[in-house]
């Protein structure tokens, strides 16, 4: 058959659709012979494309390997001694035919499709002659058919990587046998209907896991002599048929004539639906016209495959419905290099999928209509989010004028559900007592800072604050991109208003500034405030309405700093905050990733509550007005609550029991109230991981077991006049192991 060929931008490309020897060179000889004959033809290509129903790329490495074997040969065929045998001496005639056919079979032949067996051959000829070579009658023919022609060709190539890496392997191979390619040759993957590529192969190492979520399986490597695991993802669209195949890229053909139009960008989830159901009627109508039938579970397969590549996001979508990825990294130049992600239990590693520039060009385009926020020369930098089926992540784009190389994205992934106190308690992000803390303070309408540095949980935990709100409260929540779990919450019954601000990094005109905003959310009401990130001049807004008094309930956000003066330094001398204005402020609390003695390993936690105190005119940390509640102990690896607090000095709670008739002047009932939570949530932890039911922890028991416990100490209190902890405790231990035993635990 004839292979179409060409070259361009570097990349050989050879059409091998209908091809009878598939489209791999590592399983055919023929193949890998018409890729050594296009190479001898082009010398300049750095890559190579073997295009099918699929395309198998090789990249710059593996094709230098070919190109060695195409320059050997066109070096023996140039070198005069090596083609022109019948110049040997007289004599020796009898042997040129055999000697002449055996060079040119091995050379035009068996050199192009199958360089390893040529070598192996080549070195049992020289064997061969060497016994010849003492013979008395023709030992002198084959001296020189050695010297002149066999060990020039192994000394060409000798020198060619492929023959080096496979000499380890030569003993007991068997020429023909191409199961010693398939461990140098690894191309990536690319189905027709989709433009990602994939590294089927997986790495030299040991797989340390392996899960599945629905029916994506994931495999973890460990890689010799690399402190990077590997995460090897294969999706069920890199399982199919060659059927399957065929029938996916012809109904991508045709949907993509129907491109997503900008109002049905907007409505993710109706655009998802309407593609799916067409996506079902086009499938089942090709594969009539093509004489095959499909089950139901075939069509709702593919359907939804072919609707991740069109109305969705491809392959991220894989990557985020895995709650252990955290971030997503897509580096340019796109088509180059692998994605990278973190990963909750293997912290960074790479992954076996690589993004092309059309990749990229989609993504940017639909990150582009859904935000409805520029990205182009002039805005070279969008801030957005993004939900898909699985998982939502807020997204950060480049555009090539800011990264020379060409579009780049980072997608940091929120957990589908929201983060509660109990889950930080099981994976030690704090302990009960400073969740029994942070709660009371939530309770009772203070207002705090939660600063740290970048991933280091920050936005996680105001979300998990929130939840610490009774429902009977409305809330109002900023944010330039949205990634507080607020559409979760309306769920779980909360009455909230969100707003969305301008960004300081997009700078959209059409979006009202911060301080707009914030101003705005001032004048909804009595509400809780939650501000996304605290970036930029609306925190002068934010520190009046805190100094007026316009704000009675609870004010939390998030900002960036690693201590409590770093906040203070940021609020006051980067964005403007009079000195005295950061009073209004009663908590920060500072989270940060601690690193393991080796280097390798990180881990977030909670490491410091400091209150503010009011005493204090201009520095806050020479007049002591910064005093730490709890310390982080990494001896211990838990906060530790200090003195001040354990003796009752804090100046914010004994603020809170002034207004409180029954604990006026009594700390004790204060710290009672404290400990009732820090137990209500020990417990929560206990109990589900004693009975292996995780769910337990989940924002809808959390948001029931706040309730709850409000409920049993008002009822305590108009019983007995006052709040017994204890009682209410036990009464509330009795209603949650109940609710473990019942239907209404699960999510």
């Amino acid at each position: 058959m004839v292979f179409e060929t060409e070259v361009k931008d570097g990349i050989l490309r050879i059409n091998c659709l209908g091809s009878i020897y598939g489209a791999s060179l590592e399983d055919s000889e023929v193949i890998m012979a018409k890729v050594i004959d296009s190479l001898i033809a082009e010398r300049r290509v750095n890559g190579i494309i073997l295009a099918e129903n699929r395309e198998y790329e090789y990249d710059s490495f593996q094709t230098k390997l070919l190109l060695e074997i195409a320059d050997a040969i066109t070096t023996i065929l140039r070198d005069k001694r090596l083609v022109s045998i019948k110049k040997l001496p007289k004599g020796c005639e009898n042997f040129h035919p055999a000697w002449f056919s055996w060079l040119q079979e091995l050379v035009t032949g068996q050199l192009r499709g199958d360089p390893i067996g040529a070598y192996v051959n080549l070195i049992r000829e020289i064997r061969h002659a060497k016994v010849k070579s003492k013979s008395p009658q023709y030992g002198r023919c084959f001296r020189l058919y050695l010297e002149n022609v066999l060990l020039p060709l192994k000394e060409i190539l000798d020198r060619c990587q492929l023959i080096k890496m496979a000499k380890p392997y030569l003993t007991g191979y068997h020429v023909g046998d191409r199961s010693l390619y398939r461990e140098f040759f690894h191309p990536s993957i690319r189905p027709n209907f989709m433009y990602t590529k994939y590294m089927a192969q997986p790495p030299q190492g040991e797989a340390v896991k392996r899960y599945q979520i629905g029916d994506v399986q994931i495999e973890i490597y460990k890689i010799p002599g690399s402190v990077r695991y590997f995460y090897h993802v294969i999706p069920p669209e890199f399982r199919l048929s060659e059927d399957e195949y065929i029938l996916l890229d012809g109904a991508r053909r045709i949907l993509e004539e129907r491109r997503p139009k900008e109002f049905e960008m907007k409505d993710q989830e109706k655009m998802r639906e309407i593609f799916y159901n067409i996506g079902i009627e086009l499938l089942r109508d090709l594969a009539e016209q093509s004489g095959k039938t499909l089950t139901k579970k075939q069509l709702e397969k593919l359907s939804g495959i072919l609707t991740r590549y069109t109305a969705g996001l491809g392959i991220l979508e894989v990557l985020l419905a895995d709650e252990k990825v955290q971030d997503i990294y897509i580096n340019s130049p796109l088509g180059t290099v692998p994605v990278f992600i973190f990963h909750a239990d293997f912290e960074e590693c790479e992954t076996n999928l690589i993004p092309t520039r059309t990749d990229g060009e989609r993504w940017a385009t639909r990150f582009r209509l859904i935000s409805g926020r520029p990205l182009d020369e002039a805005n070279p930098v969008l801030d957005t989010e993004t939900v898909v089926p699985g998982g939502r992540a807020r997204v950060a784009c480049i555009y090539p004028r800011l990264s020379p190389d060409g579009l780049a994205f980072a997608l940091r992934r929120h957990r589908d559900r929201p983060w509660t106190f109990p889950l930080f308690v099981k994976h030690k992000f704090f302990d009960p007592l400073a969740a029994g803390l942070l709660s009371f303070v939530t309770d009772y309408g203070r207002t705090y800072l939660i600063a740290g540095t970048r991933s280091s949980g920050k936005t996680s935990l105001l979300g998990s604050c929130m939840l610490e709100i009774m429902p009977r409260y409305r809330i109002v929540t900023v944010e330039d991109t949205l990634e507080l779990p607020v559409e979760y919450l309306r769920k779980l019954g909360y009455n909230i208003e969100r707003l969305k601000s301008r960004s300081v990094i997009t700078r959209v005109e059409t979006e009202l500034p911060a301080e707009e905003a914030l101003r705005t959310a001032l004048r909804l009401g009595d509400s809780c405030l939650i501000i996304g990130e605290v970036r930029s001049r609306e925190a002068i807004a934010l520190y009046e309405a805190m100094r007026i008094g316009a704000l009675a309930n609870v004010v939390a956000g998030t900002i960036h700093g690693e201590s409590a003066y770093g906040v203070f330094d940021r609020v006051v001398n980067d964005l403007g905050v009079p000195p005295t204005s950061f009073k209004a402020t009663d908590l920060v609390i500072i989270c940060n990733r601690i690193k393991t003695a080796d280097g390798l390993h990180t881990f977030r936690r909670v490491v410091e509550i400091t209150e503010v105190r009011k005493h204090w005119k201009e520095d806050p940390v020479e007049e002591g007005g910064f005093i730490n509640l709890m310390e982080y102990s990494a001896k211990k690896d838990s906060l530790r609550p200090t003195d001040i607090l354990l003796n009752g000095e804090s100046f914010i709670l004994n603020e809170i029991s002034k207004k409180i008739r029954e604990w006026a002047g009594r700390w004790d009932r204060v710290w009672e109230n404290i400990n009732l939570r820090a137990r209500i949530f020990g417990s929560m932890v206990e109990i589900s991981e004693r009975l292996k039911k995780p769910e337990l922890l989940e924002a809808e028991t959390t948001v029931a077991s706040n309730q709850m416990m409000h409920i049993l100490a008002e009822r305590s209190k108009r019983e007995l006049g006052s709040i017994d902890t204890e009682l209410v405790f036990n009464e509330w231990l009795a209603w949650f192991k109940n609710r473990a035993k019942s239907k209404a635990a699960l999510v």
